[in-house]
């Protein structure tokens, strides 16, 4: 692919290509199943399916090495509908998907369905609102859009800022993903782990850019999916579920409330001196009372305004947008929401299901893989127990020194739910290395799509538009290389300290898109009286907002608002970004003619691109 003509040749035979890949990597699964029947260690079952893959993925950004500029930053706009949904959905699929969201829902409950709802519900404003028009815009980057619509580097140099906040913060919880990952399946420690996985993110990305990422990003979206609903087909069946576990999941869900009522949840609490000991503790009990998370307008003002940070972050999050620019055409990059949309739903129309029949696992007396109820002695003798507790992700601690496991005395991190569910439902070995796998795909795709939105935006909008607009292609590129690799490895060093869940940066990184870009973004195209000074008013006003009021609730222990708390700021930024960028837009001069007129094209879906081809 190093050539035009070698890379029109791949893009035609894509499906042959990407066809012949999963059957070898289903080969791969057999053969490790076959390792494991004469003997070959857990261990090394696990080291080689992460071995394996990241050496593909690695072969892939080698062989998508360019030196071209447009190849680099939007994979020469070539990628075809289908194919850009796969690799978007890849991207999307981070580690809060694949790694932590199942286990939200474990600990949570319905509550933590608002990230489904928001996550998925965003593309619909992707789609109507952003994609075909950015892409019919022609633009490189986000900043890049919102530096040539707005006119000049102050709006430009705003939104990269924005941008590298909302993608580092999300970046350090898909390497965090990657350490949770690698020290389980690597046996090393958790510090180590993520520093591992940054090594796998810069192999895919940095020689190849967009290209690189988008080709490994497909190869990485079919092994995620595979790796998520084996196992839920599996625990279905083994439980006498049926076939579709999503759709049997009302039944399982039925049978839990039976089991929380047999096992008294509610009237034990948590141990707190316990829980306080160790940060890796600090969980609620295993399970919760449905009535516990209550149905009132509380509850349901937290889920709507959950479900609306989501979404406005999911239309506002620059490496999502990115993938858009990629596509032949307008059309092809409305047709690419769709595909990403329906590969998308594959998984996370799984996650619940996942969740509830996980919890059977544990607590179904039925079931030889329960726990709860059993004693000590026994349930330290698992072998998950042991591995997952040598690594510092669950404990069992007898509080009360009955010698018998109670629910509260079950802690385990919600991050290795998914994780740890082939081993806690008994599947063999192999399953337990094809979902470690999956989760280490997830992970890298969504990191390599993120650190190339920060290193993009600091290349070509910081320091080739801004700083040196002279510089040669290899020169703009050798510096994009160079950011990727800083970047990555501060956002290493970051997520070593734990300083949050998975499923909590993901949010704030969510909260900071939304509260900075959403409206620039949105009036950008939809309101041709938006102009430079509301745009720098929206973003500076309505990210400064949400920045403070989250260093309020979170680190201040100032009191909350009307029930929003840490995981929502957007809903204070969005109002403000919104209120000042009309105000100042409307109390200053109106965008010149030709930038009207560039609106207005934007607008329309067929014809050339607004920019030139040389932009």
């Amino acid at each position: 692919m190093a050539d035009a003509s070698s890379n029109n040749t791949f893009i035609d035979n894509l499906p042959k290509i990407y066809g012949m890949y999963t059957g070898g990597f289903i080969v791969f699964i057999l053969l490790m199943a076959v390792l494991e029947q004469v003997g070959v260690s857990a261990e090394a079952i696990g080291i080689l399916f992460v071995a394996f893959t990241v050496f593909i993925y690695a072969g892939i950004g080698w062989l998508s090495r360019t030196m071209q500029v447009e190849a680099y930053y939007v994979a020469g706009r070539q990628v075809p509908a289908v194919f850009n949904g796969m690799a978007t959905a890849a991207d999307w699929m981070s580690g809060a998907s694949f790694v932590a969201m199942a286990g939200g829902i474990y600990f949570g409950g319905h509550g933590y369905l608002a990230f489904v709802v928001g996550w998925t519900g965003g593309y619909v404003l992707v789609a109507s609102l952003m994609a075909p028009y950015l892409r019919k815009f022609g633009c490189y980057t986000v900043p890049d859009y919102i530096g040539t619509r707005y006119g000049g580097n102050s709006a430009r140099l705003m939104a990269v800022i924005v941008l590298a906040v909302a993608s580092f913060t999300y970046v350090t919880a898909q390497i965090n993903a990657t350490g949770t990952i690698a020290s389980r399946a690597l046996q090393i420690p958790f510090e180590v782990g993520v520093w591992f996985g940054l090594l796998g993110i810069l192999l895919c990305s940095m020689l190849g850019g967009m290209r690189a990422v988008t080709w490994t990003q497909v190869a990485q979206y079919i092994v995620l999916i595979i790796a998520y609903l084996v196992p839920v087909f599996w625990m279905s069946n083994k439980q006498d579920f049926g076939l579709i576990p999503q759709f049997a999941a009302g039944d399982a869900v039925a049978r839990l409330k039976e089991l929380e009522e047999l096992h008294q949840i509610g009237t034990l609490k948590p141990l707190a001196s316990v829980v306080g000991s160790e940060g890796f503790l600090k969980l609620p009990s295993l399970v919760k009372l449905h009535s516990e998370a209550g149905t009132s307008a509380m509850d349901a003002w937290k889920f709507v305004t959950l479900v609306a940070c989501m979404m406005a972050g999911t239309a506002s999050l620059p490496h999502i947008l990115m993938r858009y620019f990629t596509t032949p055409s307008v059309k092809a990059a409305r047709t690419s929401v769709a595909w990403s949309l329906f590969f998308i739903f594959l998984l996370y129309f799984t996650a619940p299901a996942l969740a509830t029949f996980t919890k059977l696992q544990v607590l179904d007396p039925n079931l030889a893989t329960s726990i709860i109820g059993k004693s000590f002695a026994e349930v330290q003798s698992l072998d998950w127990i042991q591995k997952w507790g040598a690594v510092n992700f669950l404990q069992i601690i007898d509080g009360n020194g009955d010698g018998i496991l109670q629910i509260n005395e079950f802690f385990m991190r919600g991050d290795i739910v998914v994780l740890a569910t082939p081993e806690i439902a008994g599947l063999p070995y192999v399953i337990s290395g094809l979902v470690a796998a999956g989760g280490m795909a997830a992970a890298m795709s969504t990191a390599d799509g993120l650190l190339l939105a920060i290193a993009n935006a600091l290349s070509h909008d910081l320091y080739y538009k801004m700083i040196d607009p002279t510089a040669d292609t290899k020169k703009r590129l050798l510096t994009a290389r160079i950011l990727l690799i800083i970047i990555g490895a501060a956002g290493a060093a970051i997520a070593s300290m734990q300083l949050t869940s998975i499923l909590g940066a993901v949010a704030w990184a969510f909260d900071f898109a939304c509260s900075g870009l959403f409206f620039p973004l949105v009036l950008g195209v939809w309101w041709k009286r938006a102009n430079r000074q509301g745009a720098l008013a929206g973003m500076f006003f309505g990210f400064l907002a949400g920045t403070l009021y989250l260093i309020h609730v979170r680190f201040l222990g100032g009191a909350e608002w009307i029930g929003i708390d840490h995981l929502r700021f957007g809903i204070i930024g969005m109002p403000v970004s919104l209120v000042a960028m009309v105000v100042v837009s409307l109390m200053t001069p109106e965008p010149d003619e030709e930038t009207q007129k560039m609106v207005d094209d934007m607008r329309i879906p067929k014809g050339e691109t607004v920019l030139s081809a040389t932009h």
